[in-house]
């Protein structure tokens, strides 16, 4: 089961509010060369263009059906398909924006700094990454993982704390970089639609999971896991789901 745009995309207004609160803090003018790492769709590559239409813009991601779906709107934008992990690029950078994607990749402290090495002087890595692991909407994913027959196949995909405490980034960067913000939002979506928690991480956090399952097991994975997260869901009396996520924000400036 790939990556799919238009199920990532259901709930654009909501994932788009952090990529534009991270925007809102990057400190560059006029940065002449940007990098979207794990640009999906490409949406808020495009925002990225509207903010600095003069720039080298590239959007980077490793799935093949985002990267379409993103090229599909006419832009000046570059897009390139690689592993955010092994990526690199041949020139110093402006500015290397991601977008609620590096939660996917391991070993933070070398991948960081490997980021911060391709930035030019005075140059910016903002990051924004998914902090909500020890929520519901995830531990309900992890619990049907462990309560089935393929309990031994998903176990290597869960990705039960891939993000650090803020601390931790703190005493990481603050070495490395001669400005540094570091915070954290937990925002309060209001969502409609039956079981909407479950949609949404239809499009992201089960992603690999469901990858990784026969289609029977697909079904009786998914079964198990709406019926946890419906639970721990539940609709409030006009018919809406209240969903809070925790999201960790980074701005390190060399």
């Amino acid at each position: 089961m790939p990556w799919n745009p238009i199920q990532y995309l259901n709930f654009g207004s909501e994932r788009l509010r952090p990529a534009l609160d991270l925007l809102a803090r990057v400190p560059l003018d006029r940065p002449i060369t940007i990098v979207d790492l794990g640009c999906g769709a490409g949406n808020v590559t495009r925002v990225l263009q509207e903010r600095w239409p003069d720039a080298a813009i590239t959007g980077v991601d490793k799935s093949p059906q985002m990267l379409e779906q993103a090229a599909r709107t006419a832009s000046a934008i570059r897009w390139q398909n690689a592993d955010l992990a092994h990526w690199s690029s041949p020139q110093p950078v402006d500015l290397i924006y991601s977008n609620a994607a590096l939660h996917w990749l391991d070993d933070h402290p070398r991948l960081f700094a490997h980021l911060l090495r391709h930035l030019s002087q005075g140059g910016v890595l903002a990051v924004q990454m998914p902090n909500n692991f020890g929520e519901a909407s995830h531990t309900c994913a992890f619990d049907a993982a462990a309560a089935g027959s393929w309990r031994d196949r998903l176990a290597p995909l869960l990705r039960t704390a891939p993000v650090s405490p803020p601390a931790a980034y703190y005493d990481l960067l603050v070495p490395l970089t001669r400005h540094l913000e570091i915070w954290q939002t937990e925002y309060l979506h209001v969502l409609d639609g039956d079981n909407p928690v479950a949609a949404w991480t239809r499009g992201s956090l089960l992603v690999p999971l469901l990858e990784a399952l026969q289609e029977d097991e697909r079904t009786a994975f998914e079964s198990d896991y709406r019926a946890r997260v419906r639970a721990a869901y539940p609709p409030r009396a006009d018919g809406r789901t209240l969903f809070p996520f925790r999201r960790l924000f980074i701005v390190a400036q060399t």
